[in-house]
């Protein structure tokens, strides 16, 4: 599969919530998503991130967004991370890794040079027609939301 670009429609999934309510993009449309697929629960990173896009639901709420993230992690670990910080923002889980590939998010990484598979911090800005408004590759936490929240303002500044 080619690499995704802005324009391109958006790969569809239907994952469960840390609820296990299923999330179905094709059922957004209409509203724009923003989406995020993050490597682990309960990690420093992947906490302040998922704490700063829940600090920004309302923002994105309010110009009619839903704001979801996704990893591998199985909804019971993504139930016990989300009360355990408080989290708003929706947590999907996708053990099979179909969305995270399907985004190219499933890539070769390297640590203390080991190599491995991994997730990719990557966001997605998706349009209501379904298709892919904007995208994040190999995310740097500290200010990616206030990035992302600035992106989306003023794809909907028009609106």
């Amino acid at each position: 599969m080619s690499e995704l670009t802005a324009g391109m429609p958006a790969p569809d999934f239907c994952l469960p919530d840390a609820d296990e309510e299923m999330v179905c993009l094709a059922d957004l449309r209409g509203a724009y998503a923003v989406v995020y697929f993050y490597p682990k629960d309960n990690t420093s990173g992947c906490t302040l991130e998922a704490r700063s896009f829940s600090d920004a639901t309302d923002a994105f709420a309010r110009e009619g967004a839903a704001v979801f993230s996704i990893s591998p992690d199985s909804t019971r670990s993504h139930k016990r991370f989300a009360e355990k910080h408080n989290l708003s923002v929706r947590l999907l889980s996708d053990p099979d890794r179909r969305a995270i590939e399907a985004y190219g998010a499933w890539v070769p990484k390297k640590l203390y040079g080991r190599e491995y598979m991994g997730v990719e911090r990557s966001t997605f800005i998706i349009d209501p027609e379904g298709k892919v408004a904007a995208i994040w590759r190999k995310v740097k936490v500290k200010g990616h939301m206030a990035a992302v929240l600035a992106k989306f303002e003023s794809l909907t500044a028009g609106a």
